[in-house]
């Protein structure tokens, strides 16, 4: 009768359709990434129209920098909370439902934001209430994404099927960058402004309609008996499994680092340090990208055949001895930065291919997602979303040259955890 009232599909995870649970996970997660690097991409065009250097209100400066850099990464960590709890409480379904809806309102509200010309300091406000419900979104989107993705996989697939997180990420990030790059080489630049930043958002939104509808079909992973059991607490997580969360954060530090230096600063860490042509180096990130995509699968299968551990420690100790060299041998050439790049997007695969199933993996099933969302989002947060800023800083401080130690000693701390970690590979998941 709950199932019935609920429209939840109850089928005992040996029925469910595998590519359809992947489908229903993957479209989402990439909706969902595709909306947030559209904005990264597009980010100069919108501070043209919304944040003018000639407003005169003293709030345009603050709210420019207020939603560039910071909202986004602030609310990962809420929606990671939040979301998970959802998931926990109402199902996986419901929340990844949740979570594709925000991000598809706030990709349209991105759209439609007003210049400031047409509607003053509102403008900014506008674009800071989307940016604030993106980062909610992208937050919770992990937290319920990466728990459906690992219990919906058959025995000895929750690797392969993990991998697939990242490669959506990495299929979001592709294709913003590709329809971004198409709209600056058709549109003149008044079309741009004018019009042309506002179209991939307004794209983004049908395409949260498709993942909608995608999702709507997706079996809920949990048990019968898991929907039966009194809700957790929106911190039963945090209170009860401190440990857990702390591990978490341990797991994350190092390979969010790695992966938002290799996947997003590298090449602008390229051109302030050797003077290589922005082209180029865009263009050597778009091709390691696709690399890196191709070669999360691989990762997965490797770790349900010789487990997790060799792995993470196979990306964490590799970062940690290679990041400097890799960094100190980039020069002002084309073919040297695709070949930094795609050497550290193999290391890195050791952590993002299986780092889903390692998480839920962790926590038990009445609190995974939340478990989960939370510290994860943080971290990434702490760690990931400040890399280009940490950066950016040691070379205004004159220390470039430090900033590879950074990603190097993080990296070493993540893989002492890793030492330690149980191996989960091959044993049954805690539904």
């Amino acid at each position: 009768m709950v199932a019935i009232m609920t429209g939840m599909r109850t089928d005992s995870p040996t029925t469910r359709q595998p590519v359809r649970q992947l489908l229903a996970a993957s479209v989402g997660n990439a909706v969902e990434w595709y909306d947030w690097y559209a904005y990264t991409f597009l980010a100069t065009y919108i501070a043209d129209q919304v944040f003018p250097e000639s407003a005169d209100d003293s709030l345009v400066p603050l709210l420019s920098t207020f939603a560039v850099f910071a909202v986004g990464f602030f609310m990962r960590p809420v929606g990671g909370l939040l979301m998970g709890a959802v998931a926990d409480r109402r199902g996986r379904r419901a929340a990844l439902t949740v979570t594709i809806l925000l991000m598809g309102g706030s990709s349209l509200l991105v759209g439609l934001t007003p210049t400031y010309a047409a509607a003053g300091v509102l403008a900014p406000v506008v674009l800071v209430v989307a940016r604030l419900l993106q980062g909610l979104s992208v937050g919770g989107e992990f937290a319920a994404s990466t728990t459906f993705l690992v219990e919906s996989a058959g025995p000895g697939r929750r690797g392969l099927f993990s991998s697939f997180q990242y490669v959506s990420t990495t299929a979001g990030q592709l294709v913003a960058s590709g329809i971004a790059t198409v709209l600056v080489d058709t549109l003149s630049e008044d079309r741009m402004n004018g019009w042309g930043w506002r179209v991939p958002f307004v794209l983004g939104a049908v395409l949260s309609l498709v993942g909608f509808w995608i999702r709507q079909g997706a079996q809920e992973t949990r048990s019968a008996e898991q929907r039966r059991a009194p809700r957790p607490g929106l911190f039963e997580a945090l209170r009860r499994h401190p440990r857990e969360s702390l591990l978490i954060g341990g797991i994350t530090a190092g390979g969010t680092l790695a992966y938002y230096t290799w996947t997003s600063y590298l090449p602008t860490y390229a051109e302030l340090n050797t003077g290589l042509d922005k082209s180029d180096a865009l263009l050597a990130g778009t091709l390691s990208l696709a690399f890196f995509g191709l070669l999360q699968p691989l990762g997965g299968m490797l770790s349900d055949r010789f487990g997790r551990r060799p792995l993470l420690l196979f990306f964490g100790v590799g970062f940690a001895l290679l990041t400097v060299p890799l960094l100190h041998s980039l020069r002002d050439s084309f073919a040297v930065l695709l070949l930094v790049q795609c050497a550290g997007m193999i290391l890195l695969t050791g952590f993002t291919s299986i780092s889903a199933a390692v998480n839920a993996e962790i926590f038990p099933p009445r609190v995974r997602a939340a478990g989960i969302g939370f510290p994860y989002s943080l971290t990434v947060a702490l760690f990931g979303g400040t890399a280009p800023y940490v950066g950016t800083l040691f070379k205004d401080l004159g220390h470039s040259g430090l900033f590879p130690w950074y990603v190097a000693v993080v990296c070493l701390l993540s893989s002492l955890v890793y030492l330690r970690l149980p191996e989960t590979a091959h044993k049954e998941l805690e539904r």
